[in-house]
């Protein structure tokens, strides 16, 4: 998916330091996610390979709840906005992570 294909404001509105978080997060599990890799071809033990998948997942998770989370507070301030998730979209999305 490319940035031009999605509209900023309808994950984050006008909350900037929340979009902050949401990157940071996902950089975050990428480096994690490369510490993986870099483990499972140099043939580490089975119990690093998993505590850094464990990592990997929870920073994931994090960065989805956080973008949920943002879009619900938008959704709370602007339910008639444009493109405003509807009560049971964000609720299904949220149960997609859980």
């Amino acid at each position: 998916m490319s940035d031009a294909s999605i509209d900023e404001g309808a994950v984050f509105g006008h909350d900037p330091e929340a979009k902050r978080k949401v990157v940071n997060r996902l950089k975050r599990a990428q480096g994690q996610l490369a510490a993986v890799i870099d483990a499972v071809e140099g043939d580490a033990h089975c119990r690093d390979v998993v505590q850094q998948l464990a990592a990997v997942s929870k920073a994931l998770d994090r960065a989805g709840f956080l973008v949920i989370s943002s879009s619900l507070k938008e959704c709370l301030l602007n339910p008639d906005a444009e493109g405003s998730p509807q009560p049971d979209e964000l609720e299904k999305l949220f149960l997609s992570l859980a």
